[in-house]
């Protein structure tokens, strides 16, 4: 192995990089755009499904399920809901990763579609109150299962399909979906907050974006049926080299770069997390307060705030993927680890001010620039960083663990902090300073990969 890794490997203390695989078409152009939309539609489900999620547990759960407990613990105990779909998605991506390793992307992709897509369909039915709040963990756990394994499919899927030197900008199109799905639930929000009102949406309104997941899943169903399977899945296959047992390979083979992964996800996934939902909730709790506001004027506020850093990431990622693709996964990732540690401190004191320019600039920095020039990079660098014979189980399993230690711990140990700082908005910004410091250290275990063949059966590093 260490021989091999010598010739296809990383570019670690005197090993020798790979010379990039110049092959600019890897399937036909029918079967790459059907790839595209594929991931697409699928990662705006997935993120439809959790922003509805993670909008509503900021701003209706904590009183329709939570009220017995009152207005600061019946907060933590939604977004202690909220994280419960990220401590699932570790599981749902080891068993759907293992099944995609041996019995192929496309049927992984279908079945975690109609998964998550059900799971967040049935939220939208469930009763107020105890009953409610047991059937909605429940819920929100299957929702986390499904979404487990559906970003590493996509992207594993669309690095294996893409032109080798434009890998990094089409790995993260579908990716795009992603703030479409944030975009049309946040828009839901806004528009329900603006013409309801929060008595409406309190008693009724709330259910209108959960219910709404079914016309989004019959799209993807119906897209993913079409789909073909990845050339490069298929060479293993033909090749008789599939592993009986993908996440036990994994586990066994590929630990530093399950833990490279897994400590870059932590500034991009926490960060998303951060300056999206836990801006809301500080707005419409803590800044509410101190400046005698209204909370659903602040938190309407935020919410209009993540809608223009969402729209604009819709730009901004594919370009941090197209940029990667000409100066390096790495340099894009550290650059903008580096970027959300500076810009922590500062864009946590303009939220506190309330000022709504302010908001939005603290907002669109974080999410569309930070947060987003990592996405652009990871989607096609992690595919890149595992071995042919276990890279889906390999990147979900990576993906998903940093996602329940970022993603799913942000908002409760976010929340926790500032409460007991007493409100003060420097703690959120330290602490976002540091899941930066853990991103860049996962950056610094990791190799360059930029042109890396994906038929290679050993790791980068």
């Amino acid at each position: 192995m260490d021989a091999h890794r010598s010739l296809s490997g990383g570019q670690h203390a005197g090993v020798a990089v790979e010379r990039p695989d110049t092959t600019t078409a890897v399937v036909p152009p029918e079967q790459l755009r059907r790839a595209i939309l594929t991931g697409a539609v699928g990662s705006a489900l997935e993120y439809y499904d959790f922003a509805i999620f993670g909008l509503a547990t900021a701003l209706v759960f904590s009183h329709i399920f939570f009220p017995a407990l009152g207005s600061k613990a019946g907060l933590l105990a939604s977004f202690g809901t909220y994280g419960a779909g990220f401590l699932a998605r570790p599981f749902g991506g080891l068993f759907f990763g293992s099944l995609g390793d041996r019995k192929g992307r496309k049927f992984v992709l279908l079945v975690t579609i109609a998964i998550m897509g059900t799971s967040t369909t049935l939220i939208g039915l469930l009763p107020t109150g105890t009953v409610g709040a047991v059937a909605l963990v429940l819920l929100r756990l299957l929702q986390g299962f499904g979404a487990g394994a559906e970003q590493a499919g996509a992207s594993t899927l669309m690095a294996e399909v893409a032109p080798v030197p434009r890998r990094g900008f089409f790995a993260a199109l579908p990716f795009v979906g992603i703030f479409a799905g944030f975009g049309l639930a946040t828009a839901t929000f806004g528009v329900m907050q603006h013409t309801l009102g929060n008595e409406a949406i309190l008693a009724w309104a709330w259910r209108i974006p959960f219910l709404s997941s079914i016309v989004l899943i019959g799209v993807a169903v119906w897209i993913r049926l079409r789909l073909r399977e990845s050339p490069v899945f298929l060479s293993l296959e033909g090749a008789q080299k599939v592993v009986r047992s993908p996440v036990r390979a994994v586990l066994g083979s590929a630990r530093r770069p399950v833990l490279a992964a897994v400590l870059m996800r932590f500034a991009e996934q926490g960060g998303s997390t951060i300056y999206t939902t836990i801006v809301i909730a500080f707005l419409g709790g803590t800044v509410a307060a101190k400046l005698g506001a209204r909370p659903s004027d602040l938190a309407a506020i935020g919410t209009t705030g993540a809608l223009i850093a969402t729209l604009a990431s819709v730009v901004t990622t594919p370009l941090f993927g197209a940029l990667s693709d000409r100066v390096g996964r790495i340099a894009v990732y550290r650059a903008g680890a580096i970027f959300m540690a500076l810009w922590s401190i500062p864009s946590w004191w303009m939220v506190s001010t309330g000022d709504p320019l302010w908001i939005v600039l603290a907002m669109f920095g974080g999410l569309a620039i930070g947060a987003n020039s990592m996405l652009g990079a990871q989607c096609s660098h992690f595919a890149e960083l595992f071995g042919n014979r276990y890279r889906y189980s390999g990147v979900a399993l990576a993906r998903e663990l940093g996602a329940v230690l970022s993603g799913g711990l942000a908002p409760v140990l976010g929340i926790y902090l500032v409460q007991q700082a007493d409100g003060a908005f420097w703690v959120m910004g330290v602490y976002t300073a540091l899941l930066s410091l853990l991103t860049l250290t996962g950056v610094f275990l990791s190799t360059e990969t930029r042109g890396r063949n994906l038929n290679d059966l050993d790791d980068a590093i």
